[in-house]
């Protein structure tokens, strides 16, 4: 992966995926979850980052069951899926950390005022 920042679905089900290994219904259920509804991912979207992913080594596929005569894929984050959320984690941290203390700047030169 690049050093780029990773664009927000993508950061998203690394992070659903950092728990436990998800089939795709569950990582679009947990997103869902985790942005309290803001963010649903459509199939499509989903299937397409899941491939691009597992491309670039950093998700791998868990284990296969078939569950209504249908086949349930399971993916998992692999080492350097977690290396990488775990660089972004950072990245957006260290960018959160500048936001509140310019904003804890701003607030004392307003006296105090949040308008």
């Amino acid at each position: 992966m690049s050093d780029s920042p990773m664009r927000e679905p993508t950061f998203l089900v690394l992070t659903a995926l950092a728990a436990e290994p998800r089939h795709g219904y569950a990582v679009i259920e947990d997103v869902a979850q985790m942005t309290a509804g803001r963010v649903r991912l459509r199939a499509g979207t989903l299937y397409a980052a899941l491939d691009r992913l597992r491309v670039d080594g950093l998700i791998e596929i868990d284990r296969e069951e078939v569950v209504q005569s249908r086949l349930r894929r399971y993916y998992r984050l692999t080492g350097a899926g977690e290396q990488s959320l775990t660089a972004e984690s950072a990245r957006l941290r260290a960018q959160a950390t500048i936001a509140e203390r310019r904003l804890r700047a701003r607030r004392t030169e307003l006296g105090g005022a949040t308008a």
